[in-house]
């Protein structure tokens, strides 16, 4: 009988070792737990900044019409039951009005019921609101008109035909929806002025909760037990500014279940007891090197001595290009995680060119031909690029460092790596007060938003950097964007692309160092996991995670 109760018991401890020692190591059961690299500064999508941590949170607590599934781009229904097309009928056949059935039963946190009028007040209220920070162009720069059908159905009428509508406007986290009651009861809409209560509460309808925002330190997200949808299978904490060393210690040690991952971590994690390292694909966010072609007089640092105009010279512009290292760039910090694309259509999004020309590799002996014209290889120059501190944009700008430096002893790039407040607000200024910056894209779905945030004389910051003084034929690539933006050919359309991308290549207003690939590193007890770089960043939603 002794032996067979041995014998019973070893099965038991086998078992338990097998099923059950397993789950005894997961830590923090039934929340999920995410290291993030900063803080946000608003959870009003009114207010929020394209690319900012308050995005991240908006994604999880709040819904929008349409969404991006985790293998998209494709659109899925989202609380629109229908994916607008013409074929269904819900565009127009002019192209210029959308309609939108809108989801019976979804309700806001608050418990009240989501109807078409909560969803023309979000539009609406964002551009109302109008505030510098926000993204109100995503909507009044496109849309003419809001309707409320009936209660559950909304239409929009377009400014312009727009190829781009549902892949960049709808999908935005502007365009999130919130709760008309709750906005009214708590200071309701006032033209140019953020709404405090929006900003630090969230009254969404979406998968989460906003339970408590502890500043500094971590923001916690319920379960919403009245979801229209799948429900969240884990509470989420998302722990707020954690270092680099401190979230790659947090994730092998378990408290973490998921951290903020770029290519620079994969040496520390790659190998690692209980953790896996997603990786695949590529983000949609082109490391650049912006060039300021308005630059105000007085502004530069003293170690700098170029002229304000040093980059309305093309040959210039070219010859930065030609000499980065993209290798070192590409095999050093990015680990090999990433391609080269020197253009602002990142691989995977429609227009790409593959065929079109690229940089892509050094050659000094271009560059030195390119500075020689334009007159500076024998009487040099000084440079300064500023950038965050501790991060992959630094490495970035200490390639262009060694690059540059490495083709002439009278060439010098000094690099300014400061804290990300104080990079923050010189990259906000309007004109900029540097020569060069550091960053990356904001990622989107469509072609447009890059060519006209990126490129278009007249964008965003083609008016800050001053694009119209440097481009051959700034006509040109300004009406090939803006015809693109209206053709809802794909044909005709990719076509134009393409040529943008030759024109392009001969006249370019940044230096796309690389396109970073995707990494993600989580605990290996994490289930689910989904990543898609159309999300916000981390580019996860928490809803599809379990343990």
């Amino acid at each position: 009988m002794r032996n067979y109760l041995i014998f019973i018991q070893s099965i038991l401890l086998g078992l338990f070792l097998a099923f059950g020692a397993h789950a005894q190591t997961i830590k923090n059961p039934g929340i999920l737990v995410h290291a993030a690299d900063d803080e946000a500064t608003t959870l009003d999508p009114a207010q929020v900044e394209a690319g900012e941590g308050g995005e991240t949170v908006i994604l999880q607590v709040y819904d929008r019409l349409l969404e991006f599934g985790p293998s998209g781009p494709e659109l899925i229904p989202g609380l629109a039951t229908t994916v607008p097309t013409l074929d269904n009928g819900m565009i127009s056949a002019d192209g210029m009005t959308y309609t939108f059935k809108i989801r019976e039963g979804a309700v806001f946190h608050d418990g009240t019921d989501l109807t078409a009028e909560d969803v023309k007040f979000s539009w609406d209220r964002i551009v109302e609101m109008d505030l510098p920070e926000g993204q109100a162009g995503v909507i009044s720069d496109i849309v003419a008109e809001t309707s409320v059908i009936d209660d559950y159905t909304f239409q929009v009428t377009l400014a312009e035909r727009s190829a781009s509508f549902l892949n960049s406007t709808v999908v935005s986290m502007a365009a999130s929806i919130v709760s008309k009651d709750a906005v009214m009861a708590n200071g309701g809409v006032v033209e140019g002025e953020p709404n405090e209560y929006m900003a630090q509460n969230a009254v969404g309808s979406g998968p989460y909760k906003l339970k408590a925002w502890n500043r500094g330190e971590n923001i916690l997200l319920d379960i919403n037990e009245n979801y229209w949808g799948e429900k969240a299978k884990l509470a989420a904490r998302i722990e707020i500014g954690a270092e680099p060393d401190v979230r790659v210690l947090g994730l092998r040690a378990g408290n973490y279940d998921t951290i903020e991952t770029d290519p620079s971590f994969v040496a520390d994690i790659e190998g690692a007891d209980g953790v896996t390292l997603h990786t695949g694909g590529l983000l949609l966010e082109p490391i650049h090197v912006g060039f300021n072609l308005n630059i105000p007089e007085g502004s530069l640092p003293k170690e700098d001595t170029i002229p304000t105009d040093f980059f309305h010279d093309p040959r210039i512009r070219q010859a930065f290009n030609y000499a980065f290292d993209y290798e070192a760039f590409l095999y050093g910090p990015l680990a090999g995680f990433g391609e080269f694309n020197p253009h602002y259509l990142p691989i995977g999004i429609f227009g790409h060119d593959a065929n079109a020309p690229v940089y892509g590799a050094q050659d000094k002996a271009k560059a030195e031909a390119l500075f020689r014209e334009a007159g500076y290889w024998d009487k040099g120059f000084s440079v300064s690029v500023i950038t965050e501190e501790s991060n992959l944009f630094a490495d970035a700008a200490l390639v262009l460092k060694d690059s540059i430096e490495g083709l002439s002893p009278k060439f010098r790039i000094n690099v300014l790596a400061v804290a990300e407040a104080v990079f923050d607000e010189a990259h906000a200024q309007n004109p900029v007060e540097y020569a060069m910056w550091v960053k990356n894209a904001d990622p989107f779905a469509d072609p447009h938003p890059y060519m006209s945030a990126y490129q278009h004389p007249d964008g965003e910051w083609g008016e800050v950097h001053g694009f119209a003084n440097g481009y051959r034929n700034p006509e040109k690539i300004a009406e090939l964007i803006d015809g693109a933006s209206t053709e809802l050919d794909v044909v005709k359309r990719a076509a134009m692309y393409s040529e943008l991308q030759t024109l392009l290549f001969d006249d370019p207003m940044w230096l796309i160092t690389a396109q970073e690939g995707v990494t993600m590193a989580y605990r290996s007890w994490v289930k689910g996991f989904e990543m898609n770089p159309l999300w916000p960043r981390p580019s996860l939603r928490f809803s599809y995670l379990d343990k």
